[in-house]
């Protein structure tokens, strides 16, 4: 019976991560020699090199790069694997959520609420970039990722992005900023009062630059900032107005601390869950999107 041998896949699939015979040799505890001999063999079985040489550095050849997506294909559904037969022995459930460090906190809680203070489920909240996020889902350190951008989906990399919300952009700032000006006032009082913008890589950055142009506006910018959270701030702190989602500065707006002047016309941020094709997906997924779906 000629099956693979998958010990001989993983050595592969260490090397081909590593690029370096001799550095996985050494990590792995095993002889340089006898590492060669492992995925050698696993060459005459396939029947193609897997390796080009360049000096110290191996190179996968067109056959190495096909074995590599297939290996961490299977290993990483029996990493899944375990973490799911795991979670299913202990009385607590986690669930490991990833959020763009620029997200507005109002909606993540919201997102999770339904799960928040349940005796039976441990929550696990990792922020960062939306690289960085997805990575992690990708080695399944991630249940599900929570972004304002849709990732780019291929057969190598089947994220399924969902459609939570979509929040309106408003100028908010202290009453003393935003004055007694009607909401018909919004050019007037872009064209004259410093305001506070997400940074450049922000699709609401995109539309509010637009947006100026076509009303032939040079705002004055205060500050660009890649954080929500610090939005927030500057915009309490009148160092300017704040164009920002009315969610994030709710309970401002509701004290009257803070004063919305109006939406901005044709912008939005959208609130994406991101997740993968998974065979063994976690169910505390499912339920959140699924509620938060039958909201819109």
């Amino acid at each position: 019976m000629n099956e693979l041998n998958f010990h001989h896949l993983r050595y592969f699939w260490a090397v081909a991560h590593d690029g370096n015979l001799t550095r996985t040799a050494e990590r792995l505890n095993v002889s340089q020699s006898a590492l060669s001999i492992q995925i050698k063999q696993l060459e005459e079985r396939l029947g193609h090199a897997l390796f080009e040489r360049r000096g110290r550095q191996l190179t996968l050849t067109e056959a190495g790069r096909l074995a590599l997506d297939h290996a961490d294909a299977i290993f990483s559904a029996g990493e899944e694997l375990l973490a799911n037969l795991r979670a299913s022995g202990r009385s607590r459930q986690a669930l490991r959520v990833g959020a763009l460090a620029t997200l507005s906190r109002n909606f993540q809680i919201a997102f999770l609420k339904p799960v928040l203070g349940r005796s039976d489920v441990e929550v696990i909240l990792r922020s960062g970039t939306a690289a960085e996020l997805l990575r992690g889902l990708e080695a399944l350190n991630l249940d599900v990722v929570l972004l304002t951008q849709p990732p780019a989906r291929d057969a190598i990399t089947p994220f399924v992005s969902h459609r939570l919300a979509q929040q309106r952009i408003s100028l908010v700032g202290r009453a003393e900023l935003v004055g007694r000006r009607s909401k018909g006032k919004l050019r007037e009082l872009l064209a004259s009062e410093p305001v506070l913008l997400p940074t450049a890589d922000s699709s609401v950055r995109t539309d509010f630059n637009a947006l100026m142009e076509r009303w032939n506006i040079q705002p004055q910018i205060a500050a660009e900032v890649d954080d929500m959270a610090m939005l927030r701030l500057l915009t309490r702190e009148g160092v300017g107005l704040g164009v920002i989602p009315p969610i994030v500065v709710k309970d401002e707006l509701a004290s009257g601390f803070l004063k919305e002047a109006g939406s901005l016309p044709g912008i939005a941020e959208n609130f994406y869950a991101v997740t993968m094709e998974r065979k063994f997906p976690n169910p505390l997924v499912r339920d959140l999107v699924s509620a938060k779906l039958s909201q819109i």
